[in-house]
């Protein structure tokens, strides 16, 4: 912290403005943040401000702010280093250096905004040669009293300018979008060790750097920041920052190739081997823990990530359907060996580990039908599952608190039909109305009471929907059984009324208002 006296115009003492500056032994200066510029200026306004209705002193004495030290920035310097901040309401002795006028607007544009300025030293100031200005929003205007020589030798922007004519004792930048940074990329010019300097800043900073330093020229700076950013974590909205940025820039001139390989690999399409591998460890995991979150984590993302899909299309969906027939392969011969008459002699152990079994291969059958049926994929499912007539044969010989995902996977395969998730032919969707209907039935209580992922509604709207896109004929067969289940176990069987309905409609009235409509068309 660095302390300046101003000396006032009505002869009173004049009070000290303590000022942030950041010095390093190559004399860097770091500027205030937009934020405490604005803030000073605030403050600025507000004690210039009359008490009490009074006319506004005709002095021009300079108002005392303190702004907080930037605590990042300080460091002990060596070499003297000289930086000062001038608001247009202070008044300072005419010298050779004064910062030079803005361009000129009228004045009541110049009321509204006042200029601010600040002046900016680096290294040895007795040895400065150039003044750069900045001109940014709000009024601010910075003047760099730099040196001419390490502006070329580090940046390609001023060594074009500089070269462009001669002597040249001032450069303006105008319409700066960034001073702050502007100024501290400048700053870094000075510096011998620039990642060192980044260390300690935040992402979103350094971001902010390199895209200054890019259009400087300013190739140390910009490989500094990618060294930076290549190391350090992201965290959030980081990672899609970063990338964008990054795509920014000239590949050829920085070889950002090693950067961006943390989130892109080398192949153009998405890795299907290794999403097989994933799904086959997930399927065969022997922790029930284990497999149940990692299910629902990969369940997540593969929804999250549905945008490069094609529906049955898709090129993920031969894995996913080569797990599914390796799942009933496996499930329909666990069926058959828990439907041997021998089964009941062997020992509970080996009845559980074979339940087990079955319980896990229906579950993993059901998690791959909700990856299909979400991605639009279902349709071959729809028709593999509807083909299984052994298997819904050998159904009832299995206990139905071991079988009940097996009715759980045939409820959700109606659902995704009911909702258009999946299009299966008019015989597909009547073989498995056919075979895996009355299973359901057979299980639809247990469902209700020992299963807390099933949703009745949804079944029964499925199941429905599923029946009334068959032929009327083939929905009057269907109703007609389930009606007379129906009026014998009430709620232990789909309460399919609403369908029932639309049948009984399509069957009873339509004719006779489609006759009436003929009949008037043909009065007409």
């Amino acid at each position: 912290m660095e302390e300046f006296k101003f000396g006032r115009l009505d002869g009173q003492p004049a009070k000290i403005r303590n000022v942030p500056i950041a010095v390093t032994p190559e004399g860097f200066w770091c500027c205030p943040s937009q934020a405490v510029l604005h803030k000073t200026m605030k403050n600025q306004n507000q004690h210039a401000r009359p008490k009490g209705g009074a006319s506004p002193s005709v002095s021009k004495a300079s108002s005392v702010q303190r702004t907080p030290i930037n605590n990042l920035e300080k460091r002990t310097h060596s070499t003297p280093t000289r930086s000062r901040i001038n608001s247009d309401e202070q008044v300072f002795p005419p010298a050779d250096d004064a910062v030079p006028d803005p361009p000129k607007v009228s004045p009541v544009a110049d009321k509204r905004h006042k200029q601010h300025k600040i002046s900016v030293g680096f290294g040895q100031l007795h040895t400065s040669d150039l003044k750069v200005m900045l001109y940014g929003r709000e009024g601010v205007a910075v003047k760099m009293i730099v040196h001419k020589n390490i502006l070329s030798e580090n940046s390609t922007f001023f060594a074009d300018k500089l070269s462009r004519q001669s002597p040249v004792s001032c450069i303006e930048v105008s319409d700066c979008e960034d001073v702050e940074i502007y100024v501290e990329t400048v700053g870094l010019m000075y510096c011998k060790h620039v990642k060192q300097r980044l260390i300690k800043q935040t992402v979103a900073r350094v971001l902010r750097i390199l895209k200054v330093a890019e259009s400087l020229g300013f190739p140390a700076c910009v490989m500094s920041c990618l060294n930076y950013l290549e190391a350090v974590p992201w965290v959030g909205d980081e990672e899609e920052n970063v990338v964008s940025s990054i795509r920014q820039l000239h590949y050829e001139n920085y070889g950002v190739s090693p950067l961006l390989k943390r989130v892109a690999s080398d192949l153009t399409n998405p890795p299907n081997d290794t999403l097989a591998h994933i799904i086959e460890l997930v399927l065969k995991s022997s922790d029930e823990r284990g497999r149940r979150e990692m299910k629902s984590l990969v369940l997540k993302l593969l929804k999250e990530n549905s945008v490069w899909t094609n529906g049955s299309s898709d090129s993920c969906a031969v894995t996913f359907y080569s797990s599914c027939r390796n799942c009933l392969e496996s499930l329909l011969n666990l069926f058959h060996r828990a439907s041997d008459p021998e089964f009941s002699e062997q020992s509970s152990d080996k009845k559980d580990m074979i339940f087990r079994q079955i319980t896990v291969e229906a579950d993993n059958l059901l998690w791959l039908a909700e990856i299909l049926a979400d991605r639009n994929a279902a349709d071959e499912l729809t028709s593999i599952w509807a083909s299984q007539g052994e298997l819904a044969k050998l159904h009832c010989r299995v206990p139905v608190m071991h079988r009940h995902l097996i009715s759980c996977l045939t409820a959700r395969l109606f659902v995704a039909v009911g909702k258009g998730e999946a299009l299966p032919s008019k015989e597909t969707r009547q073989l498995l109305l056919d075979v895996w209907l009355q299973p359901l039935m057979d299980d639809y209580n247990w469902l209700q009471h020992g299963c807390r992922s099933f949703d009745r509604k949804v079944v029964e709207e499925g199941i429905g929907q599923t029946i009334l896109t068959l032929p009327l004929e083939d929905q009057q067969t269907i109703l007609l059984a389930w009606l007379g289940r129906f009026l014998k176990v009430g709620d232990s069987c789909p309460n399919l009324q609403r369908a029932f309905e639309v049948w009984w409609r399509r069957t009873f009235v339509r004719p006779y208002t489609d006759q009436q409509g003929s009949s008037s068309s043909r009065r007409s």
